[in-house]
C-alpha cells in the first residue's frame, strides 16, 4: 500500500489503485464520522509472508537459505530487515481498539521507514 503515497517506476495500476484506496478511506472517514464509525488504512511494506517465500524458491540458486534472502533483500528498507506478520497485525488490533477511538481517516506506514514521503 505505501506505493499509494510514494509510487515506483512502472507501477501505474497498482499505484493509481493504492491512491485510490487512501483517498477513499479519507472520504469514508469524513462520510461515517457522525456516526462514530472509523476508517483507517494500513499501508503496508515488506513483511514475511508466501509471496516472498515464492520469490525465495524462484532464486534459490543465488542464496545459501532463506535467511540470506531476506538479508540480502532488506538492505532497500531503512531498518534492514523485512516486517513480521505479527507486527501488522498488532497495528491492525491497536486500530480496532477503543485506544485507537480518535483516529480516523488516516494512512498508517508500516514499512521499516521505507516511504519517503511525510
Amino acid at each position: 500500500m505505501i506505493g499509494g503515497k510514494q509510487p515506483g517506476a512502472k507501477t501505474v495500476p497498482t499505484s493509481v489503485s493504492r491512491a485510490a484506496g487512501i483517498a477513499l478511506t479519507k472520504a469514508l472517514s469524513k462520510d461515517y464520522a457522525a456516526d462514530n464509525i472509523l476508517v483507517n488504512t494500513v499501508c503496508v511494506g515488506i513483511i514475511r509472508s508466501g509471496q516472498w517465500e515464492r520469490r525465495f524458491e524462484a532464486a534459490r540458486d543465488q542464496y545459501a537459505d532463506i535467511d540470506a534472502f531476506y538479508r540480502d533483500r532488506s538492505q532497500q528498507v531503512p531498518l534492514r530487515r523485512f516486517g513480521l506478520p505479527q507486527e501488522v497485525g498488532d497495528l491492525v488490533a491497536f486500530l480496532a481498539s477503543d485506544r485507537a477511538a480518535y483516529i480516523t481517516g488516516t494512512a498508517i506506514n508500516i514499512d521499516g521507514g521505507t516511504s519517503a514521503v511525510v
